[in-house]
């Protein structure tokens, strides 16, 4: 591998390494493709937002095409079939179980007061003896949803709005003392690790810590390709101190090459394992929390994608619209659409479309056209729709009559 990329360069190597190859998204997916392809990302986050589908549902149709959400279900939440497990890694995410081990320093962390949410470690200490109550109660009882927690209160104004049996349960969840059994639609009903995890990883070894933090590092690099400190840091999350550490022995290790990057200022590091392809991308909308454009600079690094999400921005203030989705074509980001589905009239709604600066319109429009169909059948909805809102509504919406 060079020591130096140019940009086209990093994305390629980029997008190669998030599962973009240009995939046959055409054929039928199952488990034995789902898998590795969750194994390559590492993890898939989780976020509440249902406009379109849930986000950790996304990544694999984005990279592998239409396949049974159900079967995602089952080897994240069955009992029979469990392949993945919850906790903080870049955020909630779902992760493969064999991770379970490197994720027990954050837990080990959030027993001692020294978490990554201060609100969390304070809980824990002034409520010591609720914990231990909400503990017993969910040892006694098996799979716990917060309203059944005794004590636990009504939600308030305050963290996130939970309600005390909530934080209690969201702590005991983050000091790896409880753990998600399954969701009851989205909401997690907690349950004692033993009941969850499998006996054989649990009964792995735990790594010390910084081995743990330093394979993650590694980890990150695999699925990014190319990176910077912080695309490293940020992939799970990671402290700042024990990132740079690793990162300078990984390369004293021969793990990761120090290269430069056409038109980045940060240093950046090449995986030893990663491809440079004469072609990687795809045509596939991507959700929010996709790791392609989860880390903001790094998309506008990469694809001179600047990229905010804007839920929570007053309506008369948004530029884009209420809930956005990239559009990767090839090798760029061209486009961005705001989607809804619409589940009681069977319809996939682009409220508002927009092409990217650079982008052929036409050609732009042409491939979103196809995109949301496959999405749409994908969902289950029976048509697509296009508003009139954005610079590329005229241009798809021509499309989809075709």
């Amino acid at each position: 591998m060079p020591q130096s990329l140019s940009l086209a360069q990093a994305r390629r190597v980029a997008l190669a390494a998030q599962g973009f190859s240009v995939p046959d998204r055409t054929k039928k997916v199952t488990w034995a493709l789902m898998a590795p392809m969750i194994r390559r990302l590492n993890l898939l986050q989780i976020d509440s937002v249902n406009v379109v589908a849930r986000s950790h549902y996304l990544p694999l149709y984005s990279r592998l095409g239409a396949y049974a959400r159900a079967t995602l279900d089952e080897r994240a939440f069955g009992q029979k079939k469990r392949a993945l497990f919850e906790c903080w890694a870049h955020e909630a995410s779902l992760l493969p179980m064999e991770l379970h081990p490197l994720m027990r320093w954050r837990m080990a962390r959030a027993r001692a007061g020294q978490g990554a949410y201060k609100s969390m470690d304070q809980f824990g200490r002034e409520e010591r003896s609720y914990l231990k109550q909400v503990l017993d109660f969910v040892t006694r009882h098996g799979p716990t949803s917060a309203s059944e927690v005794p004590g636990g209160g009504k939600a308030e104004g305050g963290w996130w709005g939970w309600s005390k049996g909530k934080l209690a349960l969201e702590t005991l969840f983050d000091q790896g003392l409880v753990t998600t059994a399954t969701r009851d639609g989205f909401e997690r009903l907690y349950d004692i690790p033993e009941r969850v995890i499998p006996p054989g990883v649990l009964a792995l070894p735990s790594p010390p810590e910084a081995d743990a933090i330093r394979q993650l590092v590694d980890l990150s690099a695999q699925a990014l390709g190319v990176a910077t400190v912080t695309d490293l840091r940020d992939y799970f999350r990671l402290p700042i101190p024990e990132t740079r550490r690793a990162i300078a022995e990984l390369v004293e290790d021969g793990g990761l090459l120090p290269v430069t990057v056409e038109g980045w200022k940060p240093q950046a590091y090449l995986h030893r394992a990663a491809r440079l392809p004469r072609k990687a991308g795809g045509t596939a909308l991507l959700s929010p929390f996709d790791p392609v454009v989860w880390e903001r600079s790094r998309a506008e690094r990469l694809f001179k994608f600047r990229y905010r999400i804007e839920i929570y921005t007053p309506a008369q203030k948004r530029q884009f619209g209420y809930y956005v989705l990239p559009f990767l074509h090839r090798d760029r980001i061209v486009g961005r659409v705001c989607l809804k589905a619409d589940r009681q009239a069977g319809v996939l709604r682009a409220n508002a479309s927009h092409h990217e600066a650079d982008a052929d319109p036409a050609e732009t429009a042409a491939a979103l056209a196809g995109e949301l169909r496959l999405m749409a059948g994908w969902l289950g909805l029976g048509d697509v729709a296009a508003g009139a809102s954005g610079n590329l509504a005229r241009a798809l919406r021509r499309d989809l009559k075709l």
